[in-house]
């Protein structure tokens, strides 16, 4: 009876604000690409063993943990589908500035969302329906939606893809003026962005304060276990201090924001799944900056990429 409650919630965002949110998510990953140059990468290929573990820890560990959680917990179906559209997504795009605060690798963790955003085109696609279809409560949903993968990495190439590929360009030929416009664009889009967020979650606020608790324990218990699988990864291949940082901080911190925007699209703002990535959203910004005001504390001898 609940489970039918919570799914039939309508969460208050018509069309043209999904269009202003798209609009503003293409706008964070241009900022984020204008600072991103193919030398950049080069440290990489030559010592990647950092970017491997990082890359393996989100796209690959963190949606099998997210699996194992689900069969423990046993949510609701939809919100099942909203755990794995959140750990099927990049790292978020203030991971950045949460590497920074917290004294970490910052060029790992540009590095890292910059190639996690290029896989993530294939990757959030891929994940998600995988994982969705493995468990059976959340795949009948997914069979009664009928969702076609490939417009979801259409869409996910249009919103991430595309705007890291002009920023880029437009840094390689014309750097001056990309760290001009990235300085302010990557603040103002992503201040933009996340006041986007709050003002649909005010906007909902009723239904927020009424539904809240089916995802907040959960979302709690996610996001802790999405830092641990970093972390762990991070020890397990004994990597530098602020590389182990920057690692954790990438599989923590989750672009939700795709994940909204995807539910919206997808899924009609499906009450359960809209809900627990809406709450995403904000719970990993609180974690993250109490994680960073914890290790800035800690001072790290500085390594370029493990």
């Amino acid at each position: 009876m609940t489970e039918s409650i919570l799914d039939k919630v309508l969460i208050n965002f018509d069309s043209g604000s999904l269009w202003v949110m798209n609009l503003v998510l293409g706008l964070v990953m241009f900022g984020v690409a204008l600072e991103i140059s193919i030398s950049d990468f080069k440290p990489l290929w030559s010592k990647p063993k950092a970017l491997l573990v990082g890359l393996t820890s989100q796209f690959i560990l963190l949606p099998a943990i997210t699996f194992l959680l689900v069969l423990i917990i046993e949510p609701f179906p939809s919100i099942a589908l909203g755990m794995f559209m959140v750990a099927a997504c990049p790292g978020g795009n203030i991971s950045n500035f949460i590497s920074y605060l917290s004294k970490a690798n910052t060029a790992l963790s540009v590095s890292l969302t910059a190639i996690a955003t290029i896989l993530a085109i294939v990757m959030t696609p891929l994940n998600f329906h995988f994982w969705s279809m493995l468990y059976e409560p959340s795949s009948s949903l997914i069979n009664e939606i009928s969702i076609s993968p490939l417009e979801m990495v259409k869409l996910v190439f249009l919103l991430l893809g595309l705007p890291l590929v002009l920023g880029m360009y437009l840094n390689y030929s014309n750097p001056v003026l990309a760290l001009k416009i990235a300085k302010k664009l990557k603040i103002v889009s992503l201040v933009f962005f996340i006041c986007l967020v709050f003002i649909a979650l005010y906007n909902n606020r009723i239904i927020f304060m009424d539904y809240i608790l089916y995802v907040f324990w959960i979302v709690l218990i996610h996001n802790l276990v999405a830092f641990s699988t970093g972390y762990s990864m991070g020890r397990l291949f004994h990597l530098p201090e602020d590389s182990l940082r920057s690692i954790t901080i990438e599989t923590g911190i989750q672009n939700s924001g795709l994940g909204l925007l995807l539910i919206f699209t997808f899924f009609d703002g499906l009450g359960g799944m809209a809900l627990l990535a809406a709450f995403w959203g904000i719970w990993h910004i609180i974690s993250g900056l109490i994680l960073a005001a914890f290790w800035n504390r800690k001072s790290v001898v500085k390594e370029t990429v493990a």
